[in-house]
């Protein structure tokens, strides 16, 4: 499976080797597990580790990133391979109820060695991790994406939160639960859908 040109160009060969050595771990793992769809396994670097890898180039601050149902460690995983060469003091926390995925998501830590740790645990049940961004890719709609966020949020907390085309109609309805300050982000790779981050958030 080739690496796109726009890849080679722009990252170094350390981080395009881990990201390669990752791919090639999906590979092995997916026809037991099923991390991701059978279909989009051919489209993985634009499907997947480009549309993950896009997070990585908002600008929020702090050391502590939370990522919730990270299943196979997307955007987890790739986030992580980047912050090894341009932010190492950053330390990740993947929470996955899945034991199979989890069990997938440690033996990528320990063989790429990323600043990772994994919680075989739901994310409503998990002690509150005060991180300052909290990421999830698909997992549920906003206003419940919102109660986790707020659950494990340190108090100046980012979330980056990519969605899918319903994003303005999903924060029009978390709107009628919470307060928060947004900016959408267009998405790289479906020009209809968008990353939302959120600031300054409250239930109302």
């Amino acid at each position: 499976m080739n690496v796109p040109s726009w890849l080679k160009t722009n990252v170094s060969r350390e981080t395009l080797d881990r990201l390669e050595a990752y791919v090639a771990l999906i590979e092995k793992w997916n026809p037991k597990i099923n991390l991701v769809s059978k279909s989009s396994l051919p489209y993985i670097w634009d499907r997947h580790i480009w549309d993950s890898a896009q997070i990585f180039d908002i600008d929020v601050e702090g050391s502590i990133w939370a990522d919730f149902g990270s299943g196979g460690g997307l955007p987890g995983i790739v986030l992580a391979i980047f912050a090894k060469e341009l932010r190492p003091e950053m330390q990740f926390h993947l929470v996955e109820s899945d034991q199979r995925k989890c069990a997938f998501l440690r033996n990528a830590v320990r063989e790429i060695g990323l600043n990772v740790k994994v919680y075989a645990e739901r994310i409503e049940v998990l002690d509150p991790i005060v991180a300052d961004i909290i990421s999830a890719r698909a997992l549920t709609d906003l206003n419940g994406l919102l109660e986790f966020v707020d659950r494990h949020s340190a108090v100046d907390g980012v979330a980056i939160l990519p969605k899918g085309e319903t994003w303005a109609k999903e924060i029009s309805q978390a709107q009628e639960n919470w307060s928060f300050e947004y900016e959408e982000i267009t998405s790289n790779t479906n020009s209809n859908a968008a990353i939302i981050v959120i600031k300054e958030f409250a239930r109302v």
